[in-house]
């Protein structure tokens, strides 16, 4: 356990986050209360985090080793240049503690491509990203690079897109055949919420209707069906849904409609058939591993042989634009397993590539097992990330969309690899935040862009039931988001 004292709330966050990625096999409690930690089990502090107006002071405890870091001639009221002061007075405490640099550098946030785009934006080059990432942000030149030239691609890719007039829609299926042992999404067992599909596809639609009338005037540009696992639908579930999409808003402008076919113990060749004639131009096949014990131990009833064959289907039925997403750090899995998983996927040749570094989140059931056996089964490297991008590059995929997420192994990050013309639009626009995106369902979450690059968000709530319940006020909520004048 580590224990930080923190003498006010701000930043807590963020400390917790860069702390928690240099230890990551430790709890790390973080509290501006000493009797609190004292009652965790904390005799002493590892830190002692003071904040001023204009200064803060990082200590080793509070009674036993006075040195640290001072900082002054700051103001807490700009907070990203006094967050940034702070973080990375602590990195360098931290780092000489352990012995350890992070990839990222103080970077905690889940969009490091939006500093370099935003560098890129104002005119500057390649060469300024990296040196600010290098200097200001403390990455490596390695990172820094594949952020320079994910942003530059994006550009490209996106030009196409009106951000003002334009928008996406996401629609969340959430439910699974089982949950995987690493997930932390909102789903729920098809098996024994089978009676309320028709519920909740009602409910949809209600949203549905609701997006025609107040986005009439709008122009949609990408539609993603994702989950959970939306082909655990039957056929004719997923024909009516999609059909009443179509009919109820202008497809016309639509550069990409993708749904996540996802497992392969829910996926048939009717549903792929049934998605491939409601021109559906873009889905994802995902293995995860390919290794049998692995795909066991994370709880997948899909075989690797399984995989295989349902993505053959697809290509038998014609989609020409196939993903597959891959997770390094699983349980047990060594570089070895993964290039193994890799030769694999590149005999089946996927039009893309999304390679994930496993998170481990406290409400999925791996945190539980990691607590039991030991955060040693959990595996990542720079070799095994650099071996993913070469087998990516080898497969003439270019990197086009990356993004991070908190307690990750090895501190490093999600890719989307893919080839030319076969990138996954919306998973660059969810990511760099540059349109309004509109999400129906149960545990989504719509955003609105505002004039100045301000966003406010709007949450459904996760609870199947209690959408169904309550669809009305989901509308409303995203009503007054999307209403208020900006």
């Amino acid at each position: 356990m580590k224990y930080i004292l923190l003498s006010q709330d701000n930043f807590a966050y963020d400390i917790h986050s860069l702390v928690k990625a240099f230890y990551p096999s430790e709890e790390v409690l973080i509290s501006n209360n000493i009797d609190k930690l004292r009652e965790s089990g904390c005799k002493e502090p590892d830190y002692f985090i003071e904040l001023n107006n204009d200064s803060f002071q990082i200590s080793h405890g509070i009674e036993s080793d006075k040195s640290g870091i001072n900082a002054s001639g700051l103001d807490i009221n700009n907070r990203p240049e006094y967050k940034n002061e702070l973080k990375r007075a602590l990195y360098n405490i931290l780092s000489g503690a352990t012995g350890i640099s992070l990839p990222w550098g103080v970077l905690t946030g889940i969009r490091p491509t939006k500093i370099a785009k935003s560098i890129l934006d104002n005119g500057l080059s390649k060469t300024d990203v990296i040196d600010k990432m290098t200097s200001a942000y403390y990455c490596s030149r390695a990172k820094s690079s594949l952020a320079a030239d994910i942003a530059e691609y994006e550009n490209e890719i996106l030009s196409r897109i009106d951000y003002e007039k334009g928008y996406s829609l996401y629609i969340g299926i959430p439910f699974c055949p089982s949950t995987c042992l690493y997930c932390s999404f909102t789903s729920y067992a098809i098996g024994a919420y089978r009676k309320w599909v028709p519920d909740y596809i009602a409910a949809l639609k209600k949203e549905i209707d609701y997006v025609s009338e107040h986005f009439k005037d709008r122009i949609l540009n990408t539609v993603y069906i994702g989950g959970g696992t939306p082909t655990t639908l039957e056929a004719d579930e997923l024909r009516d849904l999609i059909d009443y999409l179509k009919s109820s808003l202008d497809f016309s402008n639509v550069l990409e409609f993708t749904v996540e076919a996802g497992r392969a113990d829910s996926i048939t060749e009717e549903k792929l058939r049934c998605l491939y004639e409601a021109g559906v131009t873009r889905i994802s096949v995902n293995p995860q591993t390919m290794n049998e014990d692995t795909l066991k131990i994370i709880g997948r009833k899909a075989t690797a042989a399984a995989t295989v064959e349902a993505y053959k289907i697809a290509r038998d039925i014609g989609f020409d634009n196939i993903n597959m997403d891959l997770i390094i750090g699983l349980p047990g899995e060594d570089i070895e397993d993964v290039r193994y998983t890799l030769e694999k996927v590149r005999e089946l040749k996927p039009d893309s590539l999304t390679v994930h570094s496993l998170a481990i989140k406290r409400a999925s059931r791996l945190s539980q097992v990691i607590d039991e056996m030991g955060y040693d089964m959990i595996r990542n490297s720079d070799e095994i990330m650099e071996l993913t991008n070469r087998v990516a590059t080898d497969m003439n995929m270019k990197a086009y969309y990356l993004y991070r997420q908190k307690n990750m192994t090895g501190n490093f990050e999600n890719v989307g690899y893919a080839l030319r013309n076969k990138a996954g639009i919306y998973n660059i626009l969810i990511m760099e935040e540059v349109q309004d995106i509109v999400a129906l369902g149960a545990g989504t979450v719509s955003k609105r862009l505002f004039p100045g690059g301000r966003l406010e968000r709007c949450d459904t709530v996760k609870d199947v039931n209690l959408y169904i319940d309550k669809i009305d006020e989901m509308i409303e909520r995203k009503h007054k988001l999307y209403s208020v004048q900006s």
